[in-house]
């Protein structure tokens, strides 16, 4: 593999690491989240790259109340 598109590609990597660990801290750190499934939330932010850990943030996240 070329190293010059994987310099190109690291960015995006980084990115993607970044909001999944985000999403990940976030979402043990909460006692509820939509739908109340905390266990399928954390498939969507594993499993779906980039789109689920956003989804997470934007979809999932309950407000405390």
């Amino acid at each position: 593999m070329d190293t010059k598109i994987i310099v190109y590609f690291l960015p995006l990597i980084i990115l993607q690491l970044a909001l999944m660990i985000a999403a990940l801290i976030d979402l043990s750190k909460r006692e509820t989240v939509a739908g109340g499934n905390k266990l399928l939330w954390l498939l969507i932010i594993i499993f779906i790259n980039t789109i689920g850990p956003i989804l997470y943030f934007v979809i999932g996240r309950k407000e405390e109340q």
